[in-house]
């Protein structure tokens, strides 16, 4: 696909797009030639793929073993009660390719392991981390500073959300933002514990899907070396500083830092 132009109806489709100076024609372009692997397809992942995909971006992989279950409908938003049991790697790809049938769809229906994370991620540009459990996000974070690949990070609780970028060009690592605890607590409470608003994860996702396209786009901005903090049931917004430790970029394997 890269060096492709883009044909006439992508032109149509994607035209309110191009019309914005800092994405043009060149942008367009760029988001068509990316390849960009989401891990997770729940209530982050659902919004992240729906913005990535009619955006325009080339290639997406969905990294996704989990059933769909009627507790997921309220914040889930690619199923429907038809799809309760199916696997949702299969309901997101066919829902997708429906929204754009110009990008391709790879659905990659396994559990991302230590054993195979270098391998699944190696050949994608921008990694996602769309999942709800820290044990997932350490190994991510682990696999892209060892691959070299940016990761954009999402997690939500009861009312609040955060969004940032890390291992780009050389900024701060998710180890640098939430250092593991030898004790294995950690310090920020899953969501899945505690509950979450169905708006949530719809708002956070696409705060995400912002930044792929902000980054895959060449523009400014980036959330790399800051959290972005907000909180919908007051409607606050703040930015976290992250300070750098070159330590975190030492990893050799991942996931056994």
């Amino acid at each position: 696909m890269e060096g492709d132009s883009l044909s006439p109806r992508e032109l149509r489709r994607y035209k309110k797009q191009i019309m914005i100076p800092e994405i043009g024609i060149e942008g367009q372009q760029k988001l068509k030639n990316a390849a960009v692997l989401v891990v997770g397809a729940g209530g982050l992942g659902c919004p992240v793929l729906q913005y990535l995909v009619s955006s325009g971006v080339g290639k997406v992989a969905i990294v996704e073993f989990d059933l769909v279950d009627e507790t997921n409908l309220q914040r889930q938003v690619l199923y429907g009660s038809n799809d309760v049991g199916k696997l949702k790697s299969i309901i997101a790809k066919n829902r997708l390719e429906h929204l754009n049938p110009l990008i391709e769809v790879v659905i990659i229906n396994l559990r991302l392991d230590s054993t195979n994370s270098l391998r699944i991620l190696k050949d994608y540009d921008i990694i996602v981390d769309a999942t709800d459990n820290l044990e997932t996000r350490y190994l991510i974070n682990d696999s892209c500073v060892i691959l070299g690949k940016p990761m954009v990070h999402g997690a939500i609780y009861k009312f609040e959300g955060q969004v940032s970028v890390f291992n780009y060009r050389g900024g701060p690592t998710y180890r640098c933002y939430n250092p593991q605890a030898v004790s294995g607590q950690h310090r920020n409470p899953q969501a899945a514990d505690v509950g979450v608003t169905g708006v949530l994860p719809g708002i956070t996702g696409t705060f995400m899907a912002n930044e792929v396209i902000k980054i895959i786009a060449g523009l400014e901005g980036i959330l790399s070396g800051k959290m972005l903090v907000f909180n919908i049931l007051n409607i606050s917004f703040r930015l976290v500083s992250i300070k750098n430790i070159p330590g975190n970029h030492n990893i050799t394997e991942p996931g056994a830092y």
